[in-house]
């Protein structure tokens, strides 16, 4: 079975070895995604429903090179550094989600890559 694997790009994707997404048959799987923009900065520092839309907005773009839409999306799984943010990332992660209703996860991590990251997600979509 052929492997697409899409990218966007930076830096961490060959030193760390991964993809932003990678599609094998039906099946498209996103890596972990935070809100960093092109150059590397952290968007929206402090303010996790932006932090959310940025990132879900970023995973939109990759299921798209991948020939998917989050209508395809069947898991998501959102990591934030404190649970305080439940009902921000909640109510951003509906904006996208609330008529998809994907299997979803939320845990509480004790710190993401960048101390101003407040949440990451990743998500599985199936095509057809």
């Amino acid at each position: 079975m052929s492997r697409q694997r899409i990218s966007t790009g930076t830096v961490w994707e060959q030193s760390v070895g991964y993809s932003r997404a990678v599609r094998v048959g039906a099946m498209i799987f996103v890596s972990g995604t935070t809100a960093t923009d092109a150059d590397g900065s952290v968007v929206a520092p402090g303010d996790a429903g932006a932090q959310t839309r940025f990132i879900l907005q970023k995973i939109s773009t990759a299921l798209e090179e991948a020939g998917a839409s989050l209508q395809d999306v069947v898991r998501s799984r959102m990591f934030v550094t404190s649970i305080e943010h439940w009902e921000a990332i909640g109510a951003a992660h509906g904006e996208f989600f609330r008529d998809i209703r994907p299997a979803a996860t939320m845990v509480e991590v004790s710190r993401l890559i960048d101390a101003d990251h407040l949440v990451e997600i990743e998500v599985d979509a199936c095509l057809g």
